[in-house]
């Protein structure tokens, strides 16, 4: 049985993110998807996500092609990969950091994964940014 690791926010769930767990989903048997915690979100974001942690993890574990949503480790993301233990992971077209640099982490700590980018999904139109700055104009 093929376990799948997907990673992300999830702030406004959208037609984009559902791409992406569906792409990821069809590469194994089971998807467990990681959901960033409150800090690192505005660590890497600039800003707090407009949904807790809690309830964006809540969101995706109540998608049918979600078999497990956790909520990431503050401290360190490779944490998540230790404990989920995936034969695969799907990594979205744009998220960070990139394969090298995961690659090469994953080798300090004897972690043997493969990785996979999932391709975008109207970009232009569903992207958490784009919906929130057309939110705030509107």
């Amino acid at each position: 049985m093929k376990t799948v690791l997907a990673f992300g926010t999830f702030d406004i769930l959208h037609p984009g993110h559902l791409s992406y767990l569906t792409q990821a989903k069809s590469l194994g048997d089971k998807l467990v998807v990681i959901v960033a915690t409150d800090n690192n979100v505005k660590k890497i974001k600039g800003e707090l996500p407009l949904n807790n942690q809690a309830q964006r993890r809540e969101l995706v574990a109540a998608l049918d092609i979600v078999d497990g949503a956790i909520i990431g480790f503050e401290d360190d993301m490779i944490k998540s990969v230790e404990k989920v233990r995936p034969q695969i992971i799907a990594m979205g077209y744009d998220q960070k950091p990139s394969d090298e640099e995961l690659e090469k982490k994953f080798a300090e700590r004897g972690i043997k994964v493969e990785m996979r980018r999932m391709k975008p999904f109207m970009e232009s139109v569903y992207k958490s940014s784009k919906i929130k700055e057309k939110a705030r104009k509107a």
